[in-house]
């Protein structure tokens, strides 16, 4: 929902970094696989109880995923690299719920309903971005992206800020985990929703 918002104030410095490491040579691919690497370890850090150290992964993660979207730009964008920006993306996503579940036992059962719903919502992502490249659409709203990129209720700057809430207010994960859940399937029936009035 607020993704395509904020395109237009956090495009200008990750593009002009972006130039910077294209230009010593750093590729997309590169920067993808590092901020998975931190992602998952901020999971990890989460899992063993370091809440700090696996907020400071998460956000590093989003930046490290922001800067091989703009190198790819500057570079020119690969199919290849679209599909690696995505399995990453959604790697990371459920990543984060299966830390906080390893990390008490009453965070388990809210921690699986999160990951489902993740899973519903990238399904329904995916799904709407097959049959939109079908048929030959495209949208901006998101930047340039190797795929269509439909918009949600749930999208990804409202995971982060739900992930960086957890960190924060741990005791609340259950609450925090089942409210954002929700928001996910309504997103997949406003994704569906969207898709009746549009597929025909």
């Amino acid at each position: 929902m607020l993704d395509a918002k904020l395109r237009p104030l956090i495009d200008p410095p990750l593009n002009a970094m972006g130039r910077a490491l294209a230009g010593v040579g750093i590729s997309a691919n590169a920067l993808t696989f590092t901020g998975l690497a931190l992602g998952l370890g901020g999971a990890v850090a989460i899992a063993l109880g370091e809440l700090w150290l696996g907020l400071a992964l998460i956000i590093a993660n989003r930046i490290f995923d922001g800067l091989d979207g703009a190198v790819a730009r500057i570079r020119g964008p690969s199919q290849l690299g679209g599909y690696f920006d995505i399995v990453a993306d959604f790697a990371f996503y459920v990543s984060i719920p299966l830390g906080f579940g390893i990390l008490s036992s009453s965070n388990t059962l809210p921690a699986l309903v999160l990951v489902a719903s993740f899973v519903l919502t990238g399904v329904s992502f995916l799904a709407f971005a097959v049959i939109a490249a079908k048929r030959g659409e495209e949208t901006s709203a998101h930047g340039t992206k190797s795929f269509f990129y439909s918009t949600g209720l749930a999208e990804g700057t409202e995971t982060i800020a739900v992930f960086v809430a957890m960190c924060l207010l741990p005791a609340w994960f259950g609450t925090i985990a089942y409210v954002y859940a929700g928001l996910c399937v309504l997103t997949v029936f406003q994704r569906s929703a969207l898709a009746i009035t549009q597929f025909k």
